[in-house]
């Protein structure tokens, strides 16, 4: 399976959310090749970091890594062990569901 670079997963994902009324941003840029990516959602004051993992059936999934207040430094954490890692911000409706539904296919 070929896997999508991550800069243009990044992008794709972007352009998604934008077109369902959303709104996105990178807040860390990662390697474009192989960065891992992981997403700061917010929706109706609830603040989540979803880092993408490798599921036990193969391919990827969604796993919460931080909420609320611990997401500032769990985002340290992460960028001080991969410096190559993408951190992306949305704030659109169902953020969870859409990230979900939307990001797990590469």
């Amino acid at each position: 399976m070929t896997r999508i670079a991550s800069g243009v997963a990044v992008s794709a994902l972007l352009r998604r959310v934008n077109a369902a009324g959303g709104f996105g941003t990178v807040l860390y840029r990662g390697d474009d090749t192989a960065g891992a990516i992981a997403i700061i959602t917010r929706d109706r004051g609830e603040t989540l970091a979803l880092e993408r993992v490798m599921a036990m059936a193969g391919g990827y999934e969604w796993r919460e890594a931080a909420a609320g207040d611990a997401i500032d430094a769990w985002t340290e954490r992460a960028r001080q062990r991969d410096p190559d890692l993408w951190i992306i911000e949305l704030d659109i409706p169902d953020a969870a569901r859409f990230v979900a539904e939307t990001a797990s296919g590469d």
